[in-house]
């Protein structure tokens, strides 16, 4: 699907077919990144944090290794031949790397050292995951913290330019940059670098204590940048912490459903929590709205009040609903492992 979205994007002559191309792509790179990250999840069941964080942390740098070329082929081919040839690589590599992607066929043993997070020892499917209040109380926090995340990476460039800093030059590391350049830079790697990394503190830690830290941290930092985001270094600095913490909704949340729902369903239960990111991308235009009235002060306002709440929300509502669940004081009865196989064979006899 990626292949053909990027070549039919190489002859598009419409917004039809761009937009066409546009909905092949992201279908396919989401079933990409849904079927690995899926995957890492069923395979390190005690780990799921870290696996979730650099399986994640390699979506992101993928993007961020192609930059370069294709904006070279870009200029020297034209975007058209660009869209074909990188796609084209893109669909084979899939295909290739598709052929060596299993599952596990044996459950893994529990590591002899106790772990500060509780796994679920029951799959619950995609259906009865859909009825727990647990599971849309996580889909109202990815929701609430990726939007703020969205709307920076999506917006930095207007945001940089009303802070009047987009021009300035801020040295760091004995490098000297525009304050938005460096922004741009430093935002791609601390987004890429805080995946495994609070991944991995979440498995050593717990995941809500986790969330709560991330959260907080990203609520004060967001705080800075209304308060001093009109400093050049302060919007450089703050802005790459605030991807830091960012990033970790993409090992955190896929970690935590795993645990809750269990690994047999854990692709497409991660899979429909990871629409909370959809659903957050829609506050992006929304929040275009509320800066050309109140400016991206406001903005980033609101996003301090949706970190924190969230935060909060971890700890002190997430923390014991979802021990009450994996307990089983509010969960459903599961599916027996019977019925599941039975109703496999029926999608196959029928």
């Amino acid at each position: 699907m990626i292949a053909v979205a990027w070549a039919l994007n190489s002859v598009a002559d419409s917004l039809v077919l761009l937009y066409g191309g546009a909905v092949l792509a992201g279908i396919g790179s989401g079933a990409v990144y849904g079927t690995c990250v899926g995957n890492a999840l069923k395979w390190f069941p005690y780990r799921r944090g870290l696996a979730a964080g650099i399986t994640a942390a390699g979506f992101g740098a993928g993007a961020a290794l192609t930059v370069a070329p294709i904006a070279k082929m870009i200029t020297t081919s034209g975007y058209q031949q660009a869209f074909l040839d990188f796609g084209l690589a893109q669909g084979a590599i899939v295909l290739l790397m598709a052929l060596f992607l299993r599952a596990p066929h044996v459950k893994l043993p529990a590591p002899k050292k106790a772990s500060r997070h509780a796994v679920g020892t029951v799959d619950y499917t995609p259906g009865q995951v859909l009825r727990q209040p647990v599971f849309w109380l996580m889909y109202l926090m990815f929701v609430m913290v990726a939007a703020g995340g969205l709307v920076a990476a999506a917006q930095i460039a207007p945001i940089a330019h009303d802070f009047k800093v987009a021009g300035v030059p801020v040295t760091l590391f004995g490098i000297t940059m525009a304050a938005l350049t460096f922004a741009i830079s430093l935002d791609r790697i601390f987004d890429g670098f805080g995946r495994p990394v609070f991944g991995w503190v979440s498995d050593t830690i717990g995941r809500e204590n986790t969330m709560f830290i991330a959260f907080g941290i990203a609520a004060v930092v967001l705080t800075m940048l209304v308060i001093h985001g009109s400093n050049p270094l302060v919007f450089v600095v703050f802005s790459a912490l605030f991807f830091l913490v960012f990033g970790e909704i993409y090992s955190l949340f896929p970690a935590t459903s795993g645990d809750t729902f269990g690994s047999k369903f854990a692709a497409t239960n991660n899979g429909l929590l990871y629409t909370a990111k959809g659903t957050g991308a829609l506050l992006v235009p929304v929040a275009s709205v509320v800066s050309a009235v109140h400016g991206w002060y406001a903005v980033f306002g609101i996003s301090v009040v949706f970190n924190a709440v969230a935060a909060l929300l971890a700890l002190f509502v997430l923390k014991p609903m979802r021990r009450r669940f994996m307990q089983g004081g509010d969960a459903p009865a599961p599916v027996p492992a019977a019925v599941v196989s039975a109703q496999h064979a029926a999608r196959y006899t029928h």
